[in-house]
């Protein structure tokens, strides 16, 4: 039976896409056969390895101290009648702070001044014989005996007198040290003693923190001395001025440590003091020591711990594919990390990823900028 032409003709148009159908689809499938054949090539961030000689910094919080803090105190004994200064109040030298009763140390210089005036009375006195006595020599009243005893009595006299003009001058001092005076410019930071206490002699009064010479105190690490005694330079900056640093230089580190901080008391010699400064006031100390060595600074991401020795992934410039290579850590930080050594300079290393990469697998490397 003959078929009408049109169904023949629908048949072979059929038969011709379904032909074009396989032929994609077998296309297709050798496509991504090839594909999964071929190394799939990742980017990845790397790194290029410069060495320099930077710094290892350090940031501690103190306070500003004076350098020398005195307890001022009478030289002698007696009753407090008068006290000029309260805590906080600054004064200058010659400033009067407080006074003992001085009465009885006028009695003592009226005694002394009237011992000095007998003194030297006996004194004119034995001048006089010795020098009447002088006289009659070749006389028959005259015998070298009594020269030597008139000469004797004379220089006696005359040492009483000295005597008497130091016990004079001694109890002048004593009257005046009823006054205590500030000998240098300071702040009270201390009162000890109130008007009607009994003093004794030496006993404190106030104390007085002296403003020409200021400090830095704090208190340094066990782990951070090292960087403390090699720091290159120093400075500063008041809590209260931020954005002023001033110059600084360590003067004294303690041998020991703090028995409640257990950090180490460190003082810093304030070299030029701003003009607004104040003790107690808070600073936040800095300095720098420069490396001994070149190092590189890396990301902490870029360091692969493989067991106990660091490593990183370097990336070959040509070929894309990463090596795995030690590396020698100079110093570890919050973010990064100092290669001392295990990879040349202008070397590029992965800083993302690490813990997927294989060796021999190729990257396609995407500049970082260095830190």
């Amino acid at each position: 039976m003959r078929l009408p032409i049109k169904v023949i003709a629908i048949a072979i148009g059929t038969a011709a896409v379904g032909a074009a159908g396989f032929a994609t689809m077998s296309l297709t499938a050798n496509a991504s056969r090839a594909s999964a054949n071929e190394p799939v090539v990742r980017p990845a961030r790397v790194l290029e390895i410069a060495y320099g000689k930077q710094g290892q910094s350090l940031v501690l919080a103190g306070t500003v101290v004076p350098r020398i803090e005195t307890t001022l105190g009478f030289r002698v004994s007696g009753k407090i009648v008068q006290r000029s200064i309260d805590v906080g109040t600054i004064v200058k030298p010659g400033d009067l702070i407080a006074q003992l009763d001085p009465a009885d140390y006028r009695l003592a210089v009226d005694n002394a001044r009237a011992a000095l005036a007998s003194a030297e009375a006996d004194h004119i006195r034995a001048k006089a014989d010795h020098e009447r006595y002088q006289a009659l020599r070749g006389g028959a009243a005259f015998t070298p005996q009594t020269l030597e005893q008139r000469q004797s009595l004379a220089a006696t006299a005359l040492a009483r007198v000295d005597q008497a003009r130091s016990q004079l001058s001694s109890a002048e001092n004593n009257l005046a040290y009823t006054e205590l005076r500030a000998d240098t410019a300071g702040v009270v930071t201390a009162v000890q003693a109130e008007v009607g206490q009994v003093m004794s002699q030496g006993q404190g009064v106030v104390r007085l923190a002296r403003t020409d010479e200021l400090e830095i105190l704090v208190g340094v690490p066990e782990h951070r001395l090292k960087v403390v005694r090699g720091s290159a330079a120093a400075g500063f900056e008041l809590w209260s001025d931020p954005g002023h640093r001033h110059a600084a230089r360590l003067r004294e580190l303690s041998p020991s440590a703090d028995p409640t901080t257990r950090t180490y008391p460190a003082r810093f010699t304030i070299v030029e003091p701003p003009e607004f400064i104040g003790l107690g006031m808070t600073a936040t100390l800095s300095f720098e020591r420069p490396d001994a060595i070149a190092v590189a600074e890396v990301p902490l991401a870029a360091i692969f711990q493989r067991g106990t020795q660091p490593a990183v992934w370097v990336v070959d410039k040509t070929s894309g594919a990463v090596e795995l290579r030690p590396v020698t850590i100079a110093r570890w930080r919050n973010d990064t990390a100092a290669i001392a050594s295990g990879v040349k300079e202008g070397e590029l290393i992965a800083t993302a990823g690490v813990h997927k990469l294989e060796t021999g697998q190729k990257v396609k490397p995407v500049q970082q900028a260095q830190r």
